[in-house]
């Protein structure tokens, strides 16, 4: 399959053919989560209403690690086997999972403060998404910053591959170390500890999350490819082009 779209123009068959569905899908399940998770679900017996915020916060949560993830494993194919789609893809996920940091991050205090009775703590959860957001800046500025693109694209595999450690980080930080986190709560090896009728919602929350994610991703990869081959494809600039001459052909007078 990687090889296969690997080739520019059969990408650009498969992404011009599947991402109209990946999106009308992601909206149909937004459609149907929106409503359950803010209306229909019942309330925390603690936390009240407040335990709304789930249904933004945990797939934001999950998509901000599953797209560095997905950079990571981009950035290694490139690395091997010298897939120029593959860093296409990377730099395309990248805004994506800033956006979904930055909405875990704020979704997390407002959730916090009325939970914990504070914004931020410390603790090994939150600082290590916050590194994630920094990764993130990180990435984009080395894109950005470096002229050579053939050198950007060894100094961001390079940083997507460091940075995947603090995936793990995030994910084992609150077994791992004191937080106020509570453990996983979905994926458990004795099952999930949500009632059905929350974790319903929140399952569609997160797979409208995904394949909203999967869509951008697609949906950058195949404009970059457009744009790089109209760029080839464009003629020259008129600043480039010889001035006609007096003894031209074309200008019509023969001045000789």
């Amino acid at each position: 399959m990687f090889s296969y779209l690997a080739n520019p123009q059969r990408f650009e068959r498969f992404a011009s053919a599947v991402s109209p569905w990946l999106l009308a899908l992601c909206l149909v399940l937004f459609a149907i989560g929106l409503p359950l998770a803010l209306i229909t679900s019942p309330a925390d017996y603690q936390q009240g209403d407040t335990v709304r915020i789930m249904y933004v916060h945990v797939p934001a949560a999950w998509l901000a690690t599953l797209a560095w993830a997905f950079i990571a494993g981009a950035s290694a194919v490139a690395f091997i086997w010298r897939h120029n789609l593959a860093d296409r893809a990377a730099r395309a996920a990248a805004p994506f999972g800033l956006v979904m940091t930055i909405l875990a991050l704020v979704t997390g205090a407002i959730w916090g403060k009325p939970t914990w009775g504070t914004w931020w703590v410390w603790d090994a959860r939150l600082t290590s998404v916050l590194v994630m957001a920094f990764l993130y800046i990180g990435y984009m500025a080395v894109w950005d910053a470096m002229e050579d693109q053939a050198k950007a694209a060894r100094f961001a595999r390079i940083l997507a591959l460091v940075g995947f450690i603090n995936v793990p980080i995030i994910k084992f930080s609150v077994e791992r170390w004191n937080s106020l986190h509570q453990p996983a709560s979905i994926l458990r090896s004795d099952g999930p500890t949500i009632a059905p009728e929350m974790l319903t919602p929140l399952l569609i929350m997160i797979a409208a999350y995904t394949l909203l994610f999967v869509w951008y991703v697609l949906t950058g990869v195949l404009t970059d490819v457009r744009r790089a081959r109209a760029s080839r494809q464009a003629p020259a600039p008129v600043s480039t082009l010889r001035p006609l001459g007096a003894n031209d052909p074309i200008s019509g007078v023969d001045h000789g």
